[in-house]
């Protein structure tokens, strides 16, 4: 059996956490760098390349309504969207984050990468939560429950970051298990793909995934992809703020995740809400590289034995 295409991929260290509720998420990148990331992507014939931390910048940019550390939020999105688009006119970028406020610049670089080359994007969020709130809907004021509301073009945002914005059909959440009820209504009037874990106990995750991987397939179009810790079971990742019990199991993980490297449309991919300071002597950190190594390329039988 033949091994992944070899391709670049850059890594980019987002050590945000002005978007979530609780400090820690700012410790992610390193702790991804711990568990292995660069060698994991490298060993499966990958050119890895590591540009370290972005810096948000300095900025005074506010949004009306109910949003928290706008300004460092804005900031890290910005620099994010550049070097974003530089690391895709090179091959492809793993965000290593940092809390889910990264994806406003990750996604805003890949909107970017797509216009540029005459492509429509389609964005897998693979979380327990649909990030699809407006400063105007919050109930809380924590801006990385905002992101997929900003790039599929809701109102509310108007002057933070330019780029392309994006139907929200072509936006697909699956593992969904907690998302508030003015989010509910905007997504059905958007006509956005919510797959909830019900639906995943339902029809299981190769049907939903194989679904969405049709459409982006159908669609000729590029895939930028969001893995929270929080898709997983909580006993199985501990190392995030915002757990909801019911989530996926690490085979189901790795499944969605092998089945998008089959997919050879990924340009971009967020390992988001690490929290290192939640975690459980590294166990969430080493999960999330593996998967990772699932979306480049690792079959099941190249697995290394994880230590106890």
């Amino acid at each position: 059996m033949r091994g992944p295409q070899p391709r670049t991929i850059t890594l980019i260290g987002a050590p945000i956490e002005g978007g979530a509720g609780r400090q820690g998420c700012s410790m992610g990148p390193k702790a991804l760098r711990i568990a292995g990331l660069a060698d994991a992507l490298s060993g499966l014939g990958h050119t890895v390349i590591d540009r370290g931390d972005v810096g948000p910048r300095d900025n005074d940019f506010a949004l009306d309504g109910l949003a928290h550390n706008v300004g460092e939020v804005t900031g890290f999105a910005r620099s994010l969207a550049d070097a974003g688009e530089a690391a895709l006119a090179d091959g492809t970028a793993v965000y290593l984050g940092g809390d889910h406020a990264l994806s406003f610049g990750s996604v805003a670089a890949a909107l970017r990468h797509a216009d540029r080359l005459g492509k429509t994007l389609h964005v897998l969020w693979l979380d327990a939560h649909a990030d699809f709130n407006t400063p105007l809907s919050s109930t809380s004021g924590n801006m990385h429950g905002m992101p997929a509301a900003f790039f599929c073009g809701e109102a509310g945002f108007e002057g933070m970051l330019e780029c392309p914005k994006m139907e929200a059909t072509r936006y697909h959440l699956v593992g969904a298990r907690s998302i508030d009820p003015a989010e509910v209504d905007l997504l059905a009037a958007r006509g956005a793909d919510v797959n909830d874990m019900a639906e995943v106990d339902e029809y299981g995750i190769a049907a939903i995934l194989r679904r969405i991987l049709g459409a982006v397939e159908a669609d000729d179009a590029l895939l930028h992809v969001s893995l929270d810790v929080d898709f997983i079971e909580p006993d199985l990742a501990p190392g995030v703020g915002t757990t909801v019990p019911g989530g996926a199991t690490v085979r189901e993980a790795h499944l969605a995740m092998e089945m998008v490297g089959r997919c050879g449309r990924l340009v971009s991919l967020d390992l988001v809400e690490l929290n290192p300071f939640l975690d459980d002597r590294g166990k969430s950190a080493r999960l999330m590289v593996d998967l990772a190594a699932s979306a480049f390329g690792r079959r099941i039988f190249d697995r290394p034995t994880q230590p106890a």
